[in-house]
């Protein structure tokens, strides 16, 4: 292997004039090369998990030279994806479309979890397991609901002879629950779901969930 030597990276803030420097030893990645590269297909061959490694490395009394190695290696890694979220637009609006809807999620959870203010008072640990994956079954009953009328609301509006193109529909979301009674009591059934059910009927004025067409064949929020 190549002798490398350490190196400094600095990255300015042209929004307050200072700088941030960052020192990676790149030596210790070198010295520890042939260990990362196990360790890397021990986790990508599923012989071992990643967070088997991490609390393996945090145990040990003293600061192991591997775990030294994969934080320097962190550190590369970290400089590289923030010069490239600096330099990519398309990446960066990516990326808020991703924390967008991980902010939905999170808000039709807290919606749904509104009983006893929203706090976990279960005193054991399996109880309150329980009760975060009943939210998570509410969850994703909730999104599954939405999905497939969803889809039968676009269905309709395109046999009508609506356009809606297939990249508009990446931009729809199944995380709101305006138009669904969060109160009252949860009735589990275990007739196969919506198979074994009949749906309702899509309402033809308004639309499906509150859109209805206007005379230019566009899609407008229902009064």
């Amino acid at each position: 292997m190549a002798q490398v030597k350490s190196t400094r990276r600095t990255i300015r803030r042209p929004e307050n004039g200072g700088c941030t420097r960052s020192t990676v030893n790149t030596k210790q990645i070198a010295a520890h090369w042939d260990e990362l590269l196990r360790l890397a297909t021990s986790i990508k061959q599923g012989t071992v998990t990643a967070s088997l490694m991490l609390r393996k490395l945090g145990a040990y009394p003293r600061q192991n030279a591997l775990a030294v190695a994969l934080r320097e290696l962190g550190k590369l890694e970290r400089t590289l994806f923030l010069l490239q979220y600096i330099q990519d637009v398309e990446l960066r609006r990516r990326i808020r479309v991703g924390l967008n809807k991980g902010e939905a999620r999170n808000a039709l959870a807290k919606a749904v979890f509104f009983n006893r203010l929203g706090e976990l008072r279960d005193r054991t640990h399996e109880n309150q397991r329980h009760r975060a994956s009943g939210l998570n079954l509410v969850v994703a009953a909730i999104v599954l609901w939405n999905t497939d009328y969803l889809e039968r609301a676009v269905t309709d509006l395109r046999e009508r002879g609506q356009t809606i193109p297939d990249e508009l529909l990446a931009h729809l979301s199944p995380l709101k629950w305006e138009r669904i009674n969060l109160t009252g009591n949860y009735h589990w059934r275990r007739d196969g779901g919506l198979e074994n059910r009949k749906l309702r009927p899509l309402r033809a004025d308004p639309g499906p969930f509150g859109l209805t067409p206007n005379a230019e064949g566009c899609i407008r929020s229902a009064p």
